[in-house]
């Protein structure tokens, strides 16, 4: 098989390159090796953050390009490629307006919702750079509607419409019928639903179930790749380039335990991010970066709840951690963090590490919570007014409930009822839950200031839950220039490959800047790859 430039993964990172290698005049081939495409990026909630985009112009909201070089670079600890950061700042703008004007993406802002560290110049602490996908017709893609990962029911809600975009999460029955019966989807299947049929549109079509890739290299540059079908082993020749958008490698025991710098328990992502795009830089000679880290967040794990291949799949704790009448703690009995923070950089309290007992003291840790939370908000799948899981421990006093889950029952006691005693009055004089309008932002908006995310736990019965340590994906992977393009180890570019996405050394390094940090990385430099992969940078 011959081709122009081979892409491998048909994420949003591996669609976006193929429209941009598209439009450049390039033929085409997309492959995968999951009989449905998607990957993270269908599950997810599908924001996009981007700095200076055009709906932000629109509504009158000004940011530039000096703004969010600066909100990175205060945020900096040491992993931060300026090269690649640059590249993002700049070109993002510009592959998101090229994505739109495609009808590849319909996106629109998230009202309100703020960036994520608003002590730190030049964030946007009423938001602009955080955008929600607008509902999709999936009907419009055919029988490839069915080739679109997914994992429990489709999303028929825009983002902004729930309690996570900042919603009542209530939508009109007439109105979610007409979703339901034309097929119309939001978050992330709206974004990949969107992108695939811009792709289809011009003849485009991903080539699922190929794996077993393996690139090829004659006289110093990349020229294709060997990959399995059915059995069969295939060369796909590419005259052009190669793009490598695989994803993360955070379900590869080896090479978490290999770079990853802490525990790594419960992944919300699917099991298929193997690292094989990791593997493949590796094999090229590339450098790597940023791979110790990866986009942390706390997860619950219920029993019940599994990927397709029987794997245990693991949510992420967003608003449960956030709403009134919770706390977080240790397996001493003790808090140990502002609950309310943004959950990438929470990783660091669960990641401490004690010398004296030669362990991470804040693993396990544990959401605790009463009957007054049950009877107001969700958690996971549990609606108030339902029935109470086997999952969920419960208690009828505190220190029972410390007992029952392995804990110092006195210990819990006596940490609630001092959270209690400030709680009360709207404070936390111990990690200042509440003072920012992102701690804010997931509680409950029918309370004023702080209130929104401080209640005291008091009403038993009580109850808790483990909570893990997860990601959404790894970060760190082969280093690439502005234009993509990989890099040895001598830090020249490795002709003919490139990359995108959770398979690269990401451009903001560790940073989580705001919801949506992974998408506009990996959008953007999808785009760039695909734009320099066309060119033939380095031919």
């Amino acid at each position: 098989m011959n081709t122009d430039v081979l892409i491998i993964g048909a994420g949003a990172a591996g669609l976006s390159a193929a429209l941009a290698a598209h439009e450049a005049g390039s033929r085409v081939t997309v492959i995968e090796k999951q009989p449905k495409l998607g990957g993270t990026a269908s599950i997810s909630g599908g924001i996009v953050w981007i700095p200076g985009n055009r709906q932000m112009k629109n509504h009158g909201i000004e940011d530039s390009r000096e703004e969010a070089l600066a909100y990175f670079r205060s945020l900096d600890q040491g992993d931060i490629d300026d090269v690649a950061l640059s590249a993002f700042v700049e070109e993002a703008p510009q592959a998101l307006a090229f994505l739109e004007d495609l009808d590849a993406a319909r996106l629109s802002l998230l009202g309100g919702y703020p960036d994520y560290y608003l002590d730190r110049p030049g964030a946007k602490p009423n938001g602009g750079r955080a955008l929600d996908n607008d509902l999709f017709d999936f009907t419009t893609l055919g029988d490839w509607a069915d080739k679109v990962f997914e994992h429990g029911p489709a999303p028929r809600m825009l983002l902004r419409e729930t309690p996570l975009g900042g919603g009542t999460g209530q939508v009109d029955p007439a109105e979610m019928a007409r979703r339901e019966a034309g097929n119309l989807r939001g978050w992330g299947q709206a974004l990949i639903g969107r992108l695939l049929k811009a792709c289809l549109d011009r003849n485009i079509e991903p080539q699922l179930n190929i794996g077993g890739y393996r690139l090829i290299i004659e006289n110093g540059r990349v020229t294709g790749a060997t990959v399995h079908q059915d059995g069969d082993e295939l060369t796909i020749h590419a005259s052009q380039a190669v793009i490598l958008a695989t994803g993360g490698f955070e379900w590869n025991e080896e090479l978490k335990q290999t770079f990853l710098r802490g525990p790594l328990d419960a992944p919300a992502s699917p099991p298929s991010n193997q690292g094989d795009g990791l593997k493949m830089a590796m094999a090229a000679g590339a450098s790597l970066g940023n791979m110790t880290s990866a986009w942390w967040v706390p997860t619950l794990s219920m029993p019940e709840v599994k990927w397709e291949g029987g794997e245990q799949r693991s949510m992420p704790v967003l608003i449960e951690r956030t709403l009134p009448h919770t706390i977080m703690v240790n397996g001493a009995g003790r808090r140990f963090c502002n609950e309310a923070n943004n959950y990438s950089a929470l990783a660091g309290a669960f990641h401490q590490f004690d010398p004296a007992t030669y362990s991470h003291p804040n693993l396990p840790a544990y959401l605790i919570f009463d009957s007054q939370y049950l009877s107001r908000y969700p958690l996971a799948s549990v609606m108030p007014g339902m029935p109470v899981p086997e999952w969920i421990t419960s208690a009828d006093d505190l220190e029972s409930l410390g007992n029952a889950i392995g804990i110092d029952g006195r210990q819990l006691e006596e940490t609630v009822n001092h959270f209690n005693a400030h709680a009360i009055k709207g404070h936390d004089p111990d990690f200042a839950r509440g003072q920012s309008a992102y701690d804010r932002f997931y509680g409950d908006r029918s309370r004023d200031g702080a209130s929104a995310t401080l209640g005291p736990i008091t009403n038993g019965p009580f109850y808790a839950i483990e909570i893990k340590m997860g990601t959404l994906g790894t970060n760190g992977g082969a280093k690439t220039d502005g234009s993509a393009q990989v890099l040895n180890l001598d830090g020249e570019p490795i002709p003919g490959l490139f990359a995108a996405g959770n398979v690269i050394s990401c451009p903001t390094g560790g940073v989580y800047a705001g919801a949506g940090g992974t998408l506009g990385p990996a959008l953007t430099f999808g785009y760039i790859a695909g734009r320099a992969a066309a060119r033939r940078i380095n031919s």
